[in-house]
């Protein structure tokens, strides 16, 4: 009961949103990262922005129809992603008789996510952090290395329970079958989105736009042909370049999806101590790396561990359309042809408070041994070389157990979680 008064204010703002009985027919087009390469490269960007555009339609179709883009990928990345899943998840929101839920984005995602993943739903503006914009294919919280994608678990993961600290919820009694639907569907919007943004890239670094389209040969399309013979697409000598480049894109971002399970970072296995006393050596061994010049977590999570260096920073997301560009993050007029294209404003990062206890991706060891490892992707968090000695380039695995042992202490310390790793 409480839960469905709780969801009524929710629904009213997203049918507001997007219309109850709304046929929404395109998802927009990502002009913020059209008007970044039309800043960095000094190109128009009109004519690769309405190319990339059909292409983009022809390849996944529409946020009623979504459409996976089977005959033109490699048959072993083919299975990615399920089209009777994305079916599900995406459209207006409906149950059938049988309880089976329809539009599962729209109900559960859309008012922060926004409907094409660029993270600028409704409620985004008064979150902070801001919601993830999926269109990048840059997550923070996963199990993989710093630049791979991640795997399902850790989207399963993230939906289940959510991002602690965060306005992401946890969704711990969506059945499996939704929860599988949501994953295909985030995994789908990024690399709709991931595609978007090559192609844009591609048209003006590649293909010889300009002020218009370059001659037919070169624009970017997706080839129409007979498949009723099972002709490969990939290796089709009819395609034109520009063809040949769209499939080229489209499998090289898919690719990167399949291949993040053997990207997975391996944790070797935690110490296991004796006794309280060895513990509390490994803690004041991770105070010192913790302090000292190799890990200087101290550099922005301060002295005490309190998050309060003032920095200056800002994550990857943001910085790609200012400062990467020339345009200063803080100048609210020179921002706002951004803004008005879909970009959020940016905002000065702020250094985990690590004595709140509350971790953004998890605070078991595992997690923070891999946080430390790999750092935080699109964020100014470093990872650290794993060395087999102790030596100034980095931490040995041992070393990196010892700083997860300091930071899971500062919670332990005010008594609110026992400190893992004594034998029992």
């Amino acid at each position: 009961m409480f839960r469905s008064l709780f969801l009524i204010p929710l629904l009213f703002t997203v049918a507001s949103f997007l219309g109850c009985d709304s046929k929404i027919e395109k998802f927009d087009a990502n002009r913020v990262y059209s008007m970044t390469l039309a800043r960095s490269r000094a190109m128009p960007m009109d004519a690769a922005l309405e190319d990339s555009a059909k292409v983009i339609d022809d390849l996944f179709g529409t946020p009623n129809e979504p459409r996976w883009p089977i005959a033109f990928l490699d048959p072993s990345l083919a299975e990615l992603v399920d089209p009777e899943r994305l079916i599900q998840s995406a459209g207006p929101v409906l149950s059938l008789k049988d309880d089976t839920h329809f539009g599962l984005y729209r109900e559960h995602c859309v008012l922060c996510h926004g409907l094409s993943g660029s993270g600028k739903g409704p409620a985004s503006l008064v979150q902070d952090p801001y919601p993830r914009d999926f269109r990048h294919g840059l997550y923070k919280w996963k199990s993989t290395e710093r630049t791979a994608r991640p795997i399902r678990g850790d989207l399963e993961r993230t939906i289940r329970s959510g991002i602690a600290g965060t306005a992401m919820p946890a969704f711990p009694l969506m059945v499996n079958d939704e929860v599988e639907s949501l994953v295909d569907y985030v995994i789908y919007l990024s690399i709709r989105g991931e595609v978007e943004r090559e192609l844009l890239a591609a048209a003006v670094d590649e293909m010889g736009y300009e002020e218009a389209a370059p001659q037919e040969e070169l624009r970017l399309r997706v080839p129409k042909l007979d498949l009723s013979e099972g002709k490969s697409l990939l290796d089709e000598e009819s395609l034109s370049e520009g063809e040949a480049v769209t499939l080229e894109i489209l499998n090289s971002v898919v690719e990167k999806w399949a291949e993040a399970s053997s990207r997975v970072v391996d944790v070797p296995p935690s110490p296991v101590f004796d006794n309280a006393v060895e513990l509390a050596a490994a803690v004041e061994r991770g105070r010192e790396l913790f302090h000292g010049q190799i890990a200087n977590c101290v550099g922005c999570h301060d002295q005490d561990g309190l998050g309060q260096t003032i920095t200056l920073d800002y994550d990857d997301w943001s910085k790609e359309y200012s400062s990467r560009i020339g345009v200063t993050p803080t100048d609210k007029e020179a921002m706002q042809p951004f803004v008005d294209a879909g970009a959020m404003m940016p905002r000065i990062i702020q250094p985990r408070a690590l004595t709140d206890g509350v971790f953004h991706g998890g605070s078991d060891g595992e997690t923070l041994y891999r946080r430390i490892k790999e750092g935080i992707a699109g964020t100014p968090m470093p990872g650290v070389e794993v060395v087999p000695t102790p030596s100034h380039q980095g931490l040995t695995a041992e070393q990196i157990w010892d700083l997860v042992r300091y930071v899971q202490s500062f919670d332990a310390s005010r008594g609110e979680s026992p400190l893992p790793g004594v034998a029992q």
